[in-house]
């Protein structure tokens, strides 16, 4: 499956192109410079923020690290419209796992209640919460991933 180049978030169909890039929307794809600008940073200077991240303490609960991306899935429904996406978050692997429990009751709760949308992307969305929260596809705690690569250079375009 491809990814959004500016938030990371999984594209299923209609991804926005702009040259070799690939984009979940076109407010992501209004983003594109930025995505250029990140990936043209020096490598050393990259690599020493995305290292000092990775070993941070967890933005979210102060506890030790090592920090990577993860990424919840949640869906709301309601008679004939289905909103459904994806939720970044730089942390640890134990907020990581709060974040897919709490999407994945979210969405399990309140992603049924669409036709037809509802009744296709709420399993989806709930499978791919708990495949998270059984640490399938989890980040290798030993290095960085490219998703913190990613989100840390975009951080980085925007501080400049």
């Amino acid at each position: 499956m491809t990814s959004c180049d500016y938030c990371g978030t999984g594209i299923l169909f209609g991804a926005n192109k702009d040259g070799d890039l690939r984009f979940c929307s076109p407010d992501c794809a209004t983003k594109a410079d930025w995505v250029r600008a990140a990936l043209a940073l020096p490598r050393e200077e990259a690599d020493h923020c995305v290292r000092e991240t990775h070993q941070s303490p967890c933005p979210r609960c102060g506890g030790p690290g090592p920090l990577d991306v993860y990424t919840s899935q949640w869906v709301y429904s309601a008679l004939a419209w289905t909103s459904w996406g994806s939720r970044p978050e730089i942390c640890c692997q134990s907020c990581g796992r709060t974040k897919y429990l709490k999407s994945g009751v979210f969405s399990l709760l309140l992603g049924w209640w669409g036709f037809p949308f509802g009744f296709v992307i709420t399993p989806l969305q709930v499978c791919r919460n708990l495949g998270g929260l059984l640490g399938i596809g989890a980040p290798d705690p030993g290095s960085p991933s490219p998703a913190l690569d990613r989100m840390v250079r975009l951080r980085l375009t925007a501080r400049k």
